[in-house]
């Protein structure tokens, strides 16, 4: 993984603490994006059934040339996939598209607590990586309640949870959850969406750095403990968004920016998501 760290889940599979999030990255652009990110050192890539893009990931990471066991691939199934039978054959569809004989990590995309499906999905998840046709299975958007249920109804802890997480979104009771569970946590939208590299405050706390405002609030997650998967479709920021290995946040720095949380999300609330 060249300099980008990674973090060991609690099945023993690591996962690179910086990973590219493929979201609203158009089948059109996959192949350019995909070639830029592997040229500045990306190899973990997230995408999702729901993203319409599986088919063009997995041919632009083929064309790489990157050795599979170098690549770290993530996708996710989509509410309506929910249940034992549907997530079994929407795993299938999603291999499938993507061309791959594996996936390292699979995640159930979202809750969706009102369909009440998330716990036999996940029993089906459990059989897929006791196959061994997954390396790692996990959750994204899951709250405390959801994964209570999981632990109580289910034989296994999810390896990570997605979720949103940035500076305005600070997750402390949901990232304390995960610490005591055993659980990676893992940020997408760690820049709210970019809103947060205008704000005046990092933007002066970057100049101390001589980084970018977004390179600051990436290196807080890193502090964090956080894996991250930033998304951009520019070369230069794909770079920008991977050159962060080379300083460190002051404490106080890491702490005014988890101060700047004000519970505001960029996506919708997961119990509310179904």
């Amino acid at each position: 993984m060249g300099e980008v760290p990674v973090v060991e889940m609690s099945n023993g599979v690591s996962i690179p603490q910086v990973g590219f999030g493929m979201a609203l990255v158009h089948d059109s652009m996959v192949a350019d994006v995909i070639a830029t990110a592997i040229d500045a050192g990306y190899r973990s890539f997230d995408t999702a059934s729901i993203y319409g893009n599986e088919e063009a990931v997995g041919k632009a990471l083929v064309r790489s040339g990157v050795p599979r066991d170098e690549l770290f691939v993530t996708t996710k199934l989509w509410k309506n996939a929910q249940g034992y039978d549907a997530a079994l054959r929407a795993f299938d569809e999603s291999l499938t598209r993507l061309g791959l004989d594996y996936i390292d990590m699979f995640l159930i995309h979202w809750p969706a607590p009102a369909r009440g499906d998330f716990v036999q999905t996940w029993k089906a998840l459990e059989k897929l990586e006791a196959d061994g046709r997954v390396r790692a299975i996990g959750v994204s958007n899951f709250q405390i309640p959801h994964l209570r249920r999981l632990s109580e109804e289910t034989n296994t802890v999810p390896a990570l949870n997605q979720i949103e997480l940035h500076p305005n979104l600070v997750q402390d009771n949901l990232r304390a959850y995960h610490s005591e569970h055993g659980i990676v946590t893992e940020a997408w939208s760690p820049l709210a969406n970019g809103r947060l590299v205008h704000d005046e405050s990092i933007r002066l706390m970057a100049e101390k750095y001589g980084k970018s405002p977004a390179q600051v609030i990436l290196r807080w997650h890193l502090e964090l403990g956080n894996v991250v998967i930033p998304k951009s479709v520019t070369p230069s920021r794909i770079r920008e968004n991977l050159d962060i290995f080379d300083f460190e946040l002051a404490e106080d720095d890491v702490m005014t920016l988890s101060e700047m949380h004000n519970d505001t999300r960029v996506g919708p609330h997961p119990d509310h998501f179904s």
